[in-house]
């Protein structure tokens, strides 16, 4: 697997790194011990400044190069998922009911190893800026980075960030000029009725019959009201009602998502969501009180630069293990607001196999990361060669 030579050489560093990470996961903008992780190794790499507590817990490293340049960036995101962790790996979580099961820690060590590369060679004009991300599954650290300013305080001209696809053949890159990744949206609705006794359907008002047809008439969502050619998945994710088998309860809730591409599907998918439980609440005599969050929108790659990419990714690993026109994902990726606010791209590298992101048994490959630094590397000596 092609690696830089001074990369392939700490490539046993990474992995240490990569399974300390693993072994202590945290959740959400909640990162400051990852982050202090972090930020010692920057410094014990020499770079030229380190800037931390952005969105609580964010660091954003500088490098300086050779001359006179614009800045680059450089995201890798550091947060875990409230899960257990099932991998059995000598470095598993040490802390219950969390687990590093979307490869962040490996996304860390990737861009921690493209840092330490970058330092000790500054064959580069400009500048890089090296964003630690937090709070990428839940939360939105990447909007509240670029609310918090660090774009124009850092003055940003691109950006630009790795995930890991194991659902791809190993070292592997796929991109796309525009929409990679979807947006999401959360509904959460409470039904409420009369509860009472099981034995005397008549003296309540039962809102199950009316959360089932919900569910039911979410699914006509998509297959009856959404054009057939956009993208288009709504999802119920959670049903609940009731706390014992001779009791009908006196309110329940459903919840999902939606995932679309276009503003005229959210547009299309919130107002379906709030007319078919406003058509339950009159059918079942409930009311019904429907939420609705536009969260992530959709992750969308800007020509020129995914381009450019993928063309770094060919010099790096030949054109035949680059895929230039991914099909679009349905998940959602807080890099998309570092995409509205400067040009850049998302690219997936594949890790060959194994569980899936988010399954509990997920371990980030080692073997791995040192490419994606090597990467990351070639993409800001190609992108900006020193003066």
């Amino acid at each position: 697997m092609p690696v830089l030579n001074s990369i392939a050489a700490f490539a046993d560093d990474m992995k240490t790194w990569r399974r300390h990470l693993h072994a202590h996961p945290e959740l959400g903008f909640e990162c400051h011990e990852t982050a202090a992780f972090v930020a010692a190794r920057l410094r014990e790499f020499g770079v030229d400044e380190i800037h931390e507590g952005i969105a609580t817990s964010g660091v954003v490293a500088i490098l300086e190069g050779r001359g006179e340049g614009p800045t680059i960036g450089l995201r890798a995101d550091m947060d875990a998922l409230p899960m257990a962790d099932e991998s059995g790996a000598e470095h598993a979580s040490t802390v219950p009911g969390r687990s590093h099961a979307c490869g962040h820690d490996g996304h860390t060590a990737m861009l921690l190893g493209a840092a330490r590369y970058l330092a000790e060679t500054r064959n580069f004009a400009g500048r890089v800026a090296l964003i630690f991300q937090p709070a990428e599954e839940t939360g939105g650290g990447g909007r509240v980075m670029v609310e918090e300013g660090v774009m124009d305080r850092f003055d940003v001209s691109e950006v630009y960030a790795i995930h890991n696809a194991p659902q791809f053949e190993a070292g592997h890159f796929l991109t796309s000029p525009g929409p990679i990744m979807a947006a999401v949206d959360e509904f959460s609705i409470q039904v409420s009725g009369r509860g009472g006794h099981a034995a005397y359907p008549h003296t309540c008002v039962d809102p199950i019959p009316a959360l089932v047809a919900i569910a039911q008439g979410f699914d006509t969502i998509v297959s009856r009201n959404a054009d057939p050619i956009d993208r288009l998945v709504v999802t119920v994710t959670q049903i609940h009602a009731g706390s014992a088998m001779n009791v009908t309860p006196g309110r329940g809730t459903i919840a999902g998502t939606v995932r679309s591409f276009t503003p005229a599907m959210r547009d299309l998918a919130e107002r379906r969501i709030r007319e078919i439980a406003d058509g339950a609440a009159a059918m079942f005599g409930v009311e019904v009180d429907t939420g609705y969050l536009r969260d992530y929108p959709p992750t969308v790659n800007h020509a020129r630069e995914a381009g450019r990419a993928a063309d770094v990714a060919a010099d790096l690993v030949g054109e035949a293990r680059v895929h230039r026109d991914v099909r679009p994902a349905m998940g959602a990726e807080d890099f998309s607001y570092m995409l509205e606010a400067r040009p850049g791209a998302y690219l997936k590298l594949g890790t060959g196999g194994g569980p899936l992101c988010h399954h509990p048994a997920f371990d980030f490959p080692d073997e791995i990361a040192p490419l994606g630094a090597s990467f990351f590397a070639r993409l800001v000596e190609l992108r900006q060669p020193p003066m």
